[in-house]
């Protein structure tokens, strides 16, 4: 993070400068419902980047207090992601561990006159609450006496109440500017396993009370949050003040993280992968950490990415093509160059001896000469791209076409002499002839062409399939699907945000690894598939093309 780019940077300095605070303890506080996306990956850096700076240490804290939505599954995959990220927390903590000590500070409250039992409904709790405009009134039950409080929370501790039949709720003012202050609820009834605790709890804390209480337990010194929690500011010192807590965090709030055509939503992701949109949370689609580290994401390029969109109170969307700058900035000096045919125009080169196979050298990665070169063989047969042959060309074509001479990358000339067609009239392949005089590298001085073309020779080439991606949802998409009425944006999901093709990649690719990135010619960067590739079929997922408009400021 560029030094004067972060106010966050500024309040520590200033609190450890004034003696206000002796070291920094931040955390990374994930619910388990769902998995990590884009956006989250903004606070894992501001956190434990914060944290590293000043000698610090980042707890990673699972806010696990609503069974109804959590797995162990989301667990497992969160822990992935902040380690596939490059950072280490320094202790693993769970809300769900702390359940004993915030019941028993729910306890203090109500001994204190700060907490009520309401037999309110949800629906009942909404009405009362009032609007930006209006106040609040108060519930009936608002009044119990401290004795019947405690009784009724035990009770509901004890599992005598049905789920929504009773909550507890915060004594606080109901006339409050700030809604979030009108006797907010503090405890409701669940009766759900846990995927921690089991069946030993059938009350569960509500966010807004646990969050402060885990901070102040663990001590955390900066509990740095996106701005939606600035309204909650004022009860989240309320609940550490008021349950006598003896540390005392500070809550900061920087703006979160977005993306355009990127939907950043956990609820609209997760009905993505619920209803099938997607093959999984990890569908190189979606903005998820782990859909990002299948399409061929970096941990490197994301860092960077989130560095750069710097921090403020300000949450505006970035461009979509700064993530994808990154990580062509990264690949470009690692991805070894390589040829792909994605959509397969055989060639028949007529004048070229007729089983002779030659080999060719070709470097692997033009700006990193340190990577060496690579073998590549040249036969009488090859293949290109069919986008590479038009027969009745516009001007300025100097791709291939009848008549036409073009380069083939690291081998010779080659001159369009017949079409074939099949009986429908397509173009099923060509008949070439060769310069044996203009072989790469040979020295050759004599006419210029201005095409290039690349190639893969036809009877050693490994077949290959090729996933090219596009937006899942666009933005204007999202604004149709807001002022459509009887519409989501499920309705609007883009049908050609996965294109798949199959060709043929060089012989030196055959035994790639899921996750192996290369960039192939005029294509663009590709990462080998892990989860649809296999021992016969190699899947390659295109991370990004290889230009874009994008220029960083």
């Amino acid at each position: 993070m560029e030094e004067n780019s972060n106010f966050i940077r500024s309040i520590i300095k200033e609190d450890l400068a004034s003696g206000k605070r002796k070291n920094v303890v931040t955390r990374f506080p994930p619910e388990p419902n769902g998995y990590l996306h884009i956006g989250h990956a903004k606070s894992i850096v501001i956190n434990f980047g914060i944290a590293d700076e000043f000698n610090g240490t980042t707890n990673l804290r699972f806010d696990d207090t609503n069974p109804l939505k959590e797995d162990q599954e989301y667990v497992d995959a969160i822990k992935h992601d902040v380690e596939w990220l490059g950072y280490q927390w320094e202790n693993l903590h769970y809300a769900s561990n702390y359940f004993s000590e915030m019941y028993e500070r729910a306890v203090l409250l109500i001994k204190k006159g700060k907490a009520y039992v309401d037999d309110l409904s949800a629906e009942e709790i909404r009405e009362y609450r009032g609007t930006l405009t209006e106040p609040g009134k108060e519930s009936p039950y608002r009044n119990r006496t401290v004795e019947e409080n405690l009784d009724l929370f035990l009770r509901m501790k004890n599992g005598e109440f049905e789920n929504g039949q009773k909550v507890l709720r915060a004594k606080i003012d109901m006339t409050a500017g700030n809604i979030n202050m009108r006797d907010p609820v503090l405890y409701r009834v669940s009766h759900a396993t846990h995927h921690n605790t089991g069946d030993t709890w059938c009350i569960y804390p509500m966010y807004a009370f646990a969050h402060p209480l885990e901070d102040a337990i663990e001590e955390v010194t900066h509990s740095l949050c996106t701005t939606e929690f600035e309204e909650q500011r004022p009860l989240y010192n309320w609940v550490i003040e008021e349950c006598e807590m003896e540390a005392k965090p500070q809550q900061i709030e920087f703006g979160r993280l977005n993306i355009e055509n990127t939907v950043m939503s956990k609820r609209k992701l997760k009905q993505l992968v619920d209803e099938n949109y997607v093959d999984g949370w990890d569908d190189p689609r979606m903005p998820t950490i782990s859909g990002l580290r299948r399409k061929g994401f970096t941990p490197e390029s994301i860092r960077e990415f989130v560095q750069a969109t710097g921090v403020s109170k300000g949450s505006g969307a970035v461009d979509e093509a700064m993530l994808d700058h990154f990580v062509r900035e990264d690949l470009k000096m690692k991805a070894p160059r390589t040829m792909g045919i994605l959509n397969p125009l055989k060639v028949v080169i007529t004048n070229y001896p007729e089983g002779q196979v030659e080999m060719l050298d070709a470097e692997i990665n033009p700006e990193n000469p340190e990577m060496g070169s690579r073998q590549i063989p040249f036969s009488r047969e090859i293949y290109v791209e069919q986008d590479d042959f038009m027969e009745d060309p516009p001007k300025k074509y100097f791709r291939l076409f009848p008549g036409n001479e073009v380069r083939l990358k690291h081998a010779y000339f080659i001159k369009c002499e017949e079409v074939i067609k099949d009986d429908e009239g397509n173009v099923i392949e060509l008949r070439c002839t060769y310069d044996p005089e203009t072989k790469s590298g040979s020295g050759f001085t004599g006419r210029k062409v201005k095409g290039t073309l690349h190639w893969v020779e036809a009877t050693q080439a490994v077949s290959a399939q090729f996933r090219l991606y596009e937006p899942l949802i666009r933005d204007e998409d999202l604004k149709s699907a807001d002022g459509n009425e009887g519409k989501t944006f499920l309705d609007f999901v883009n049908e050609q945000s996965l294109s798949i093709q199959h060709g043929f990649i060089e012989p030196t690719m055959k035994d790639s690894k899921p996750h192996d990135k290369f960039q192939f010619f005029r294509h663009g960067y590709f990462n080998v598939d892990p989860k649809h590739t296999t021992e016969e079929q190699l899947v390659f997922n295109r991370i990004v093309s290889l230009k874009s408009s994008f220029k960083l400021k």
